[in-house]
């Protein structure tokens, strides 16, 4: 790696850092298309690009959840019965996508994955339409199943989780606040999982650069983890300064631009 690359990387980590503990989103879906970037800087083979970026960036979310949920549990924000009751099958589904589907997906269709659940959840949070007072969250059966799908669509395109349970938990009534501090925790099972099974998928294949653990490339993780931790207690504590609709309305404005991005790698791709 380019002693050049290191400034820019560490800079990324700081914005991502922020940015996860303001909205939640572990960082890794702001950090994938900046990584494709990087790689491709480095001269990485194509087909690799997108699978070393998504791996690098869930990993880096084992250091900037812990840091963001620190700050966010100092204010009694983390809903951590949520935590609980979807962690079972955010953990099954991170092991899934992350060890046998992710590493079979080409480029393309990973970055176009990426660009339509993202868009999605954009689309979703600028809806703001408020759910009726009586939606509540499922019971276990169905908290294990959506954290399943949390798992395993986030270990596929490298996201924190974020963008599916911070709409998915004001779908069902739980305040903005407490759905982004909560989703802040919900990135370590979910970062963990994916991370095994991004060694795993990725442990024999040729032609990685030399420092790869799997897909994970452990200089860039290393330099980016260095400021995304001291970044994100900022940004948990800008969170909760916020007006919830000003928040709701960054978080989307944040995942259009990022699905936009997305759907023109694939396009290129393809």
């Amino acid at each position: 790696m380019s002693p050049v690359l290191i400034p820019g990387l560490l800079i990324l980590g700081a914005f991502t850092g922020f940015c996860a503990g303001l909205l939640g989103v572990g960082g890794g879906m702001l950090m994938v298309p900046f990584l494709t970037l990087f790689y491709t800087a480095m001269q990485v083979s194509d087909s690799h690009i997108v699978h070393m970026a998504i791996a690098t960036s869930m990993a880096t979310i084992l250091f900037t959840s812990l840091s963001s949920v620190r700050a966010h549990h100092k204010r009694g924000a983390v809903r951590w019965g949520i935590v609980l009751a979807l962690a079972p099958g955010i953990l099954l589904g991170g092991l899934i996508g992350g060890g046998k589907i992710f590493s079979v997906l080409k480029t393309g269709w990973l970055s176009l994955l990426f660009a339509v659940f993202v868009g999605f959840s954009a689309l979703q949070m600028l809806r703001s339409r408020r759910p009726p007072a009586a939606r509540r969250l499922p019971g276990t059966p169905g908290m294990v199943g959506v954290g399943s799908v949390i798992g395993l669509i986030s270990s596929l395109v490298g996201a924190g989780g974020g963008f599916i349970s911070v709409p998915f938990m004001t779908w069902c009534n739980v305040p903005i606040h407490n759905a982004v501090a909560t989703s802040a925790a919900l990135g370590f099972p979910i970062a963990l999982a994916s991370v095994v099974g991004y060694v795993w998928g990725g442990w024999n294949v040729g032609g990685l650069p030399a420092g790869s653990l799997g897909y994970v490339y452990l200089p860039a993780l290393g330099i980016i983890a260095i400021t995304s931790v001291l970044t994100a207690p900022l940004g948990a504590r800008a969170a909760h300064s916020m007006d919830v609709n000003a928040l709701r309305r960054v978080f989307a404005a944040l995942l259009a631009c990022l699905a936009s991005y997305m759907l023109w790698k694939a396009w290129q791709t393809f």
